[in-house]
This record gives structure tokens, C-alpha cells and sequence, in this order.
């Protein structure tokens, strides 16, 4: 049995003086103040978080997700952990049906060794014209014995799909039937469209705002339904480039942050230096940690994922926050734990609560990472990756 003190612990309701029992891999009690005994680990004026929980992630440290290659997808994981996410799914962009069944086999390890929470499919049933940073000639409406395949491998934890594509509604429904999560994303769907998604079985709206079509006073668009159902959490990409910040309080206020959820939505260059990168099939440029689609003739083309990490979302989330400090910490840990974990269906992690696996992040009063916790233990500080 080891106890924690810090400076701040911050639950789902408070954030000031605490401490937190762990025994084994497991959190035991939760305490105010000053533990009952000297704690065996005194944290100082650290700021102690639950693990982050990040549902939309392709890869880091030069590694992606995609690829069929087990051990690259592990060296993101590892990237991401020591930044303090120590929950994810591994998000796969769109891919031919053979890409796409090696790649989830590939990341199947992972699910099973339990170091990826499961395999998010963003595409290939998406949009042409919202499109993004996925190649157009892979996109396609979505075949139930392919999409039955994807979802019998029993890995595969949410997929994200536009709802105008022929055979969508119905695959919304095969989706929420096999246990995972329909999310609505890279789409040009009404607002009555997106409604039917919902009521079909979506419940998540990816990337809110980003790749999809945009709010118009007299055609609300996915956005709108998507903010205004109280069974959907939507994906903020709270980096300062994706999305406004003014905007994120504007969805903050209308949904709250029992349904906002903070994603990175990060590439392979997360933590490397600019330069040439692959995200799935096309190439991209990083400027100044700005990732964006190459095109032939060198302008800049649609941004490409990003280069952040959940412990960067955190720090931006409650700097941006019109709030005291307190109440900014705790929306900031629902949004980057607790939430996406709801929304994904895992009871062990986004909280630090008894019962729950003592996963920690240990962050200085600047917010920065010193320290990670998983299932109880420390891990060890990563190497800096370097450019290949």
C-alpha cells in the first residue's frame, strides 16, 4: 500500500490539498487535507490528476497507428503515456479492406495486451467533399460483410462515419448492435440527416466543427444536432489551432463537460521537428508544429491531425477557462478523462476514485508532466524521440 499526498488532487467534484491509498494496481481511498499518516510519497505542490483518456489518436514520436506494424504503434503509445495518457484507442485512417484488416489485426496486440483501449475506424465512410487529411481515391460507402469483419474482430471501439454515404444509417446501427460507438464526422450531413444518425445509434460527433459541414442560420447542420442531444459526446481538438477558444466555451456552456470531450487527434509527428511526414497514404508538412496535407503545387493544404499531446489540451483548457482556478481543474480532468472514458464505456480509469486503476499523472503548477502512474506504477521517463 502506497499513499500520495499533493498540493492538489483534483476528483470529480474538487481540487485542493489531498491524497490518494493505492494497493496493487488499484485506487484503495481518496482523502481532503493531510493524509491520516505521514505519506509515504509527499508530492509537494504537485497537481494530481487521473490518467488522461484520449479517443482520437494516430500516432507520435515518428510512429503511426496505421501501418500494420505492432511495434512502431507501441512507440506511440509509449510517446503518449509520457505525456500523461495512459488510456487510448489507436485511430486509423482510411485504408483499402486489406490495409484496413491488417491494420486492425496489428493493433489487435495491442488491444489484447491491453495497452490500446481499442481501435478507432476514422474512415474510409466518409465524406469526399469534408475529406480532411484522408486520401479521397480510399473513400467509400460502407459494405456490411466488410464493416462485419471489422467489428467481429472484437477490438475495434468506435468508428467514425459520414451519414450521407449510401448504406450509413444502417451501418450506425450494425456499429452501436456489435458494442461500439457510431461517431459522426468528415461530413456534409443536414441537420434532419444527422438527427437520423443519432437516433440510429450515433453518439459521438468527431472532431466537432473540423471536417464537417459548418453552422448556417437557415440549414444548422451536424454541429447543431450533434451539441444539442444530451446522449452525444462531442470531440474537441482543444490545441488553439483546430478550434477557437472562445468557441470551446461557447460548447462548453451548451453541452457541458459531462459531454465535451478533449482528443489530440495527433499524427506520427507529435514530439518530432518540423519536416516530411505520413499520415496513411498521403504526405504531410509540419511548419512551426502546424501539420498540414502536402499538395503538388506547394500551397498549404488541409491540416492534417496535429502535433499535441493530452497534457498540452489540459494546460489549454484551463488557461483558456473563464473560471477559478479550482473549477477550470476539474472541468479541464472531466474533458481529458472522465468523459471520454464514459463515452468509450470503460468503468476502471478516468477518475481518481476508489475502485478505479491507479492511473496518475503528477503535474508541476505549471502544468507540465513530472510524473506518470499506471495500474500503480511509476513509469519510467521516455527518451526525447528523434527525427528517422
Amino acid at each position: 500500500m502506497t499513499v500520495l499526498a499533493a498540493g492538489v488532487v483534483v476528483t470529480a467534484d474538487r481540487a485542493g490539498p489531498g491524497w490518494v491509498e493505492i494497493e496493487g494496481d488499484r485506487i484503495t481511498a481518496v482523502g481532503d487535507g493531510r493524509p491520516p499518516a505521514p505519506a509515504d510519497v509527499d508530492l509537494g505542490d504537485a497537481v494530481l490528476v487521473p490518467g488522461f483518456v484520449d479517443q482520437h489518436v494516430h500516432g507520435g514520436a515518428g510512429a503511426a497507428f496505421t501501418g500494420g506494424d505492432p511495434a512502431e504503434a507501441m512507440r506511440a503509445v509509449r510517446f503518449h503515456r509520457a505525456h500523461g495518457t495512459t488510456t487510448m484507442l489507436g485511430s486509423l485512417v482510411a485504408a483499402g479492406p486489406a490495409e484496413l484488416r491488417r491494420d486492425v489485426a496489428a493493433l489487435g496486440e495491442l488491444v489484447h495486451d491491453g495497452d490500446l483501449a481499442g481501435v478507432h475506424l476514422e474512415g474510409p465512410w466518409l465524406a469526399a467533399a469534408r475529406c480532411g487529411a484522408h486520401d479521397p481515391l480510399l473513400l467509400r460507402d460502407p459494405d456490411p460483410a466488410e464493416l462485419d469483419v471489422l467489428l467481429g474482430s472484437g477490438v475495434v471501439r468506435m468508428v467514425t462515419i459520414a451519414p450521407e454515404r449510401d448504406g450509413a444509417i444502417d451501418a450506425v446501427r450494425r456499429i452501436a448492435g456489435a458494442g461500439a460507438v457510431a461517431a459522426v464526422g468528415h461530413t456534409n450531413a443536414s441537420y434532419a440527416l444527422t438527427r437520423t444518425a443519432i437516433a440510429a445509434g450515433a453518439r459521438v460527433g468527431t472532431h466537432l466543427f473540423n471536417a464537417m459541414a459548418p453552422v448556417h442560420h437557415r440549414e444548422p447542420g451536424p454541429a447543431i444536432a450533434l451539441l444539442e442531444d444530451d446522449r452525444v459526446t462531442v470531440e474537441l481538438v482543444t490545441d488553439g489551432l483546430h478550434v477557437h477558444a472562445a468557441l470551446w466555451e461557447h460548447v462548453l456552456r451548451s453541452a457541458g463537460a459531462t459531454r465535451v470531450a478533449a482528443v489530440t487527434d495527433a499524427m506520427a509527428a507529435a514530439g518530432m521537428p518540423d519536416g516530411g511526414y505520413h499520415l496513411g497514404a498521403l504526405r504531410v508538412i509540419v511548419t512551426d508544429r502546424v501539420a498540414r496535407v502536402a499538395t503538388p503545387d506547394g500551397d498549404p493544404g488541409p491540416i492534417a491531425g496535429s502535433t499535441a499531446t493530452a497534457d498540452e489540451l489540459f494546460a489549454n483548457i484551463v488557461r483558456a477557462a473563464a473560471l477559478p482556478r479550482a473549477a477550470a481543474l476539474v472541468r479541464a480532468v472531466a474533458m481529458t478523462a472522465t468523459t471520454p472514458a464514459r463515452t468509450l464505456g470503460l468503468r476502471d480509469v478516468g477518475e481518481i476514485a476508489p475502485g478505479r486503476r491507479a492511473d496518475l499523472v503528477v503535474l508541476d503548477p505549471e502544468l507540465r508532466v513530472r510524473e506518470v502512474y499506471r495500474a500503480g506504477v511509476r513509469l519510467a521517463p521516455e527518451p526525447l524521440p528523434v527525427a528517422r
